[in-house]
């Protein structure tokens, strides 16, 4: 069974007809950068051009960086804040046509793709999944619940919103070295773990392409830490997984 997946993501929005069968892309994955600033307007093209790069018609799965419910749109940290308040289900259901269109929170998305095909498959106990790229999301289970919306990158770390210290885009923006960049995500999983007490980390987003570079460096953290399977694909595999099933408009 294939279903289309996207991710927004704050730099990049990317998308692929999924197999739901395998948990896997079915075709290479087609990206486009998120434009600047991140309207609703101008990401909704954004999306529209991703869709129809693969002539796909069908329910589409759409992952968006913020707190989403019932289809709507609550928080946009790292989008314009036009989006507050946005039916973005409707919004996007509208500019492809009347497909159907499920909306939920990127890290949610993978957090379930990894849990169902990848990193967490099997895994009992609490699982937090933190993807690291723009900002930070999160992916809180309990015994492979979702809790839905948790947006743990925006906990205080030493006075800063956590993501601001130890994203990708920190890194990137304070050409940090990997070994100074694995002791701000150390602090943060420590400030984590003191919270929530998981049994696993995941770690997803693109970083997880390259786990040897930081990983290692980690120290002082009880749980089990893994990177993701599914790597920067599991917010699109985990959106198709949503929109399964989702009726004609």
């Amino acid at each position: 069974m294939q279903i289309f997946g996207v991710d927004i993501g704050g730099s990049g929005i990317k998308g692929a007809p999924v197999d739901l069968d395998r948990g896997d892309l079915a075709q290479e994955r087609h990206k486009v950068l998120t434009p600047q600033p991140a309207t609703p307007d101008g990401v909704a093209g954004c999306v529209v051009e991703v869709v129809r790069h693969f002539g796909w018609e069908g329910p589409v799965g759409l992952t968006f960086p913020g707190v989403v419910t019932g289809g709507i749109t609550r928080t946009a940290a790292n989008m314009d804040k036009a989006w507050i308040g946005v039916d973005t289900a409707a919004l996007l259901s509208r500019r492809l046509d009347g497909q159907p269109v499920t909306v939920l929170n990127d890290a949610d998305a993978a957090g379930v793709a990894e849990m169902t095909y990848g990193a967490g498959r099997g895994r009992g106990g609490t699982v937090l999944l933190l993807t690291l790229g723009t900002g930070i999301g999160s992916a809180l289970f309990t015994d492979g619940r979702l809790v839905p919306n948790t947006e743990l990158g925006h906990l205080e770390l030493k006075g800063h919103d956590a993501e601001t210290r130890a994203s990708v885009k920190a890194k990137e923006d304070g050409d940090l070295t990997w070994e100074r960049w694995a002791h701000r995500v150390q602090r943060y999983l420590a400030h984590v773990e003191m919270l929530f007490s998981p049994d696993l980390f995941i770690i997803g987003g693109g970083v997880s392409r390259k786990p040897e570079k930081f990983l290692p460096l980690i120290e002082g953290i009880r749980a089990e830490i893994v990177p993701a399977k599914l790597q920067n694909n599991a917010g699109i595999v985990g959106a198709a997984m949503a929109a399964r099933g989702t009726p004609p408009a």
